[in-house]
């Protein structure tokens, strides 16, 4: 035998300790000290000792303007030029090529990159300003038009991804990689609960008008990834149960699921101080939170005792379970009683044809919903507190995807530059950043990427992005990841 083989093999249990002292010690180190970072506030990050405390949260560096927050994510890519990016120098360039000056080499979809032509499709709908600020906005959205001084807009987002899976992905969680935290899962591990009864997190999938292409989206969006399960959001249905197997089953009173939940709490208590896994503790409280869920809930989603001044804001769609403007009045009910993140999904946004047809009933789905949003957090003087982000995970192009005439058209994908918006919580009203080309193609001012749109967020929510991380896999993992990132300052009040 080899003596170097001979002398592994006859290791003795002194020698591997001694060996391994420090590794040992840096690994119980390591794992003692994997939270505390966040647990405990940073003597040096001016946190004043008035900040709201929550027990079992990360807690923020410093005070925070935004103490919840509703995500409008529009699944597909709004097409900028045709809502908020007036570009009326291309009706001088209807039915030209797109310049090679200007797409310069662009990575193009399967869906165009076919197409022996890029012929320029001007935005068919009138544009007119508003407001203080004079943001230009379609005809398509009179409700939102009135608001636009209380609302900011970032005209020059931009993406690394092409194509909607790794698209939503990255705008949700920061990569194009599956399996990390949503940001909403990030604002649960951070500032934790102000309801035990109602989740921290919850998702709504609101149903559109028109289904014409409806993209699939999937859990995967609003999941924990490496933070433990309770950060995950919980998705609230519009019919049935509003949340699944939240009800006791036929025969099965309060009274036998308390006697049950408490078996159950003991045996799991017993695994715990055993095996110590952390998500043995997340499963108990998810248990003891669907009991508790079982009375909020309905109370939460009983929409009879709303006055008629609510649906004079929202609408009358506002009374349908599903659709927009009933999810956006849910979700004000939810941030009203304690939620900290609501992320509302409305899908076919997705225009590759037929944009004269679709847009108009995407946008009445969401036009007077958002405005009534506005006004009545306003009126309830929470929207001071309540950030309210708007957008999707990419553009659309200017030159037209198939058939093009002057009353219709499609559009592609378009990553290098779209439009988004946010208000309240801590942003400016009247502010509109970023400028992009007269194509809306590429961005000529200020050009805002993924990355610095989640730090801005963060920011708002009260935390340093770059100190707000979690221990995973031996990484101070970040929502904002390892490349460079920047709070966008002109967006903050």
């Amino acid at each position: 035998m080899n003596p170097l083989e001979s002398l592994r093999m006859n290791l003795t249990r002194r020698h591997f300790f001694k060996n391994g002292s420090h590794l040992l010690g840096g690994m119980a180190i390591a794992s003692l000290s994997t939270d505390q970072r966040l647990l405990q506030a940073d003597a040096s990050s001016g946190l004043s000792s008035d900040v709201e405390r929550v027990a079992g949260a990360a807690g923020p560096h410093f005070a925070p303007k935004a103490k919840h927050v509703i995500y409008l994510h529009m699944v597909g890519g709004p097409p900028q030029m045709d809502l908020y990016d007036y570009k009326p120098a291309m009706n001088d360039w209807y039915d030209k090529d797109l310049p090679e000056t200007i797409r310069n080499g662009q990575r193009l979809t399967t869906m165009t990159s076919g197409q022996a032509r890029f012929p320029i499709a001007p935005s068919k709908f009138k544009f007119s300003q508003h407001g203080h600020s004079g943001m230009w906005v379609s005809e398509l959205l009179p409700w939102t038009s009135k608001i636009v001084d209380q609302m900011c807009f970032i005209r020059s987002m931009n993406t690394d991804a092409i194509n909607h899976e790794p698209a939503i992905t990255l705008m949700q969680t920061g990569n194009q990689v599956t399996g990390r935290p949503c940001l909403g899962a990030w604002a649960s591990y951070g500032l934790g609960s102000l309801n035990q009864d109602l989740p921290t997190f919850v998702v709504l999938v609101a149903r559109p008008t028109n289904t014409e292409q409806v993209q699939a989206i999937s859990a995967r969006l609003w999941s924990s990834g490496y933070l433990t399960g309770e950060h995950a959001a919980v998705s609230f249905r519009s019919a049935g149960d509003p949340i699944l197997y939240i009800n006791n089953p036929p025969g099965v009173s309060s009274e036998v699921r308390r006697r049950t939940l408490d078996g159950l709490g003991a045996l799991n208590n017993r695994m715990l101080e055993q095996i110590g896994d952390p998500e043995t503790r997340t499963r108990m409280a998810q248990y003891e939170m669907a009991f508790r869920m079982q009375s909020s809930v309905p109370e939460l989603t009983n929409l009879s005792a709303e006055p008629a001044s609510t649906y004079a804001l929202y609408g009358d769609e506002a009374k349908k379970p599903g659709t927009f403007s009933n999810s956006v009045l849910m979700a004000r009910r939810m941030v009203e009683r304690g939620v900290r993140f609501v992320q509302i999904y409305l899908n076919n946004w997705d225009t590759h044809a037929n944009v004269a047809g679709r847009l108009p009933m995407q946008c009445k789905d969401i036009d007077q919903a958002c405005y009534g949003l506005v006004h009545d957090l306003k009126n309830r003087g929470m929207l001071d507190e309540t950030l309210i982000i708007w957008g999707g995970e990419f553009g659309r192009t200017i030159y037209s995807q198939g058939g093009l005439s002057k009353e219709n058209y499609g559009r592609d994908h378009h990553p290098r530059c779209f439009t988004m918006w946010m208000c309240g919580g801590g942003s400016r009203g009247g502010a509109v950043h970023g400028e992009t080309d007269d194509f809306s193609y590429n961005i000529i001012n200020n050009p805002v990427r993924i990355r610095d749109f989640h730090a801005t967020v963060l920011q708002l929510l009260g935390f340093d992005h770059e100190r707000f991380s979690f221990r995973h896999s031996g990484l101070d993992q970040r929502l904002t990841g390892v490349e460079p990132a920047k709070v966008i300052t002109d967006l903050l009040a």
